[in-house]
């Protein structure tokens, strides 16, 4: 016997209905027939003066609140509406805030309020602050090495790199798929993976060991414009 098969659950949907960007002289015009399709029906609406949102709302009857706007201080200040009809009423007030928010229509007088929402921000602040510490004391750390020995030769001839990047540089480069990055210090060396090394071919050959490599042609940086171009630009 065949096994049936389950049927799939797909979940409700918020919105039972809408309408978008009727005129006003419509809904003055054939208000019953309107009121009629979404009367004892709750949701959001949206004023909008020509192609331009102007004010964002919610109500228990939109029937009797879009005709309340054609009377109120909002008379006059908006040319089309849209009524959007909501399902379940749970999260009409948080939809509104969402859209006040995002919108902000000159027409309301207040921005939505997420009350019980976590504002992310301090979070955020929290973890760029740590980041750029790290960054920092990195960057330092990094000068205060160049004392070190720097692996391969140390002769000015052996550290074409001297001096181009007074501030230091990040390079890029990609090889079988994968994204490295190294620095150019000041000196000239090239800081790899916690070694130094005094050119840009003896850092890439810490990537590929085997065969011939022109590092000037490996690693890229990335110009005042933010494009990477190769370290042989610099020759020219």
């Amino acid at each position: 016997m065949a096994k049936k098969k389950k049927a799939k659950r797909t979940a409700r949907l918020i919105i039972s209905g809408y309408l978008e960007k009727v005129s006003a002289q419509i809904f003055d015009k054939y208000k019953k027939e309107i009121t009629d399709m979404i009367k004892g029906h709750q949701g959001l609406y949206a004023l909008y003066r020509r192609n331009k949102l102007y004010y964002v709302g919610l109500a228990s009857n939109l029937k009797n609140r879009i005709n309340y706007h054609l009377k109120d201080r909002h008379q006059g200040k908006w040319t089309h509406f849209s009524l959007y009809v909501i399902r379940k009423a749970d999260h009409i007030k948080e939809l509104e805030s969402l859209l006040l928010r995002i919108a902000y229509p000159e027409g309301n007088s207040q921005r939505g309020k997420l009350r019980t929402t976590n504002n992310l921000l301090p979070k955020l602040k929290a973890q760029v602050k740590r980041k750029i510490k790290e960054e920092y004391e990195d960057l330092f750390k990094s000068q205060r090495k160049t004392t070190r020995k720097v692996k391969g030769k140390a002769t000015s001839k052996d550290r074409p790199l001297r001096g181009i990047f007074p501030g230091g540089k990040v390079v890029y480069a990609a090889y079988n798929g994968k994204e490295y990055k190294a620095w150019v210090l000041a000196n000239g060396g090239i800081k790899y993976n916690g070694q130094i090394y005094a050119s840009p071919s003896a850092a890439g050959k810490a990537i590929i060991t085997k065969g011939t490599l022109n590092g000037w042609n490996f690693w890229k940086y990335k110009d005042e414009t933010g494009k990477l171009v190769k370290l042989t630009e610099l020759r020219k």
